[in-house]
């Protein structure tokens, strides 16, 4: 019992000095310059705006206005969702092991290798690269929300169909079911409440996300935040990030109680 305390007592000394090193690591790389002088009249500005926000911005029907732009940026995240979602099913059930054993076909490892690499990808590195390929605006934010979770769906689709429960699918076969009839009638409705839940989660975070691909020129809220921003237009800024967490929060919320009814 001692030898056992002694040993585990140096196994987390080992990981503490590990951990010390790793930190000590990071610190070397980082570049502090210091604090600009300037840098307290920013954040008073900054907050100046915040808490004087240009109300007359909310909506105008230029189409330019912060509705008009949050509501293209809820279409952003909800059309690249969507379609990330379809596709993703095929790529989870060609990654998950549990699939291959059940069907009798040999292991393979290329369909994680591939969603692995497709989430290499950053949305915002997606989204640059499309704007080149089909020109600035929603159509290019859209396929760089639906690519990148395509990545992150499969992963978490096929973790799913990797752990669910194999009686349903193992009762039809006993009673001479086919393939497609167990894909039908016990896979998919066994897994689908927990594929929506992923999917509900994976749209909260590619609101989050739309709402920065503006930036770059992807279409939604973030192009006339950049603007915001670059003009030191603070109180523009400031109801632009009033309504983004707004819009964020909602979001949540109404996400969270649909994921509970599914849980």
């Amino acid at each position: 019992m001692k030898k056992a305390t002694t040993k585990t007592q140096l196994n987390w000394f080992i990981t503490i000095i590990i951990l010390l090193l790793i930190y000590w690591f990071s610190f070397q790389g980082i570049n502090f310059s210091g604090i600009k002088d300037s840098a307290g009249q920013v954040l008073q500005a900054i907050i100046h705006g915040i808490v004087h926000p240009e109300w007359k911005y909310v909506y105008d029907g230029s189409g330019e206005d912060l509705v008009s732009l949050l509501i293209q940026t809820l279409a952003i995240a909800f059309l690249g969702t969507f379609i990330s979602a379809l596709l993703s099913v095929p790529f989870a059930f060609w990654a998950a092991r549990s699939n291959h054993e059940l069907a009798g076909h040999p292991r393979s490892n290329s369909g994680k290798i591939i969603l692995t690499v497709v989430r290499t990808f950053p949305e915002i590195v997606l989204a640059i690269m499309f704007i080149k390929a089909v020109g600035p605006g929603s159509f290019a934010g859209v396929l760089a929300v639906s690519i990148h979770s395509i990545g992150m769906l499969g992963k978490l689709f096929s973790e799913a169909i990797e752990n669910m429960d194999q009686r349903a699918n193992e009762a039809l076969v006993s009673v001479g079911g086919n393939s497609l009839q167990v894909l039908f009638l016990a896979t998919l409705p066994t897994i689908m409440p927990e594929f929506l839940s992923y999917t509900l989660y994976r749209f909260e975070i590619a609101v989050r996300s739309a709402s920065i691909l503006g930036m770059v020129g992807a279409g939604g809220i973030g192009t006339p935040l950049l603007f915001a921003i670059q003009t030191r237009n603070w109180s523009r800024m400031g109801i632009i990030l009033i309504g983004i967490i707004i819009m964020v929060t909602l979001i949540d919320w109404f996400s969270g109680i649909l994921r509970k009814k599914l849980a």
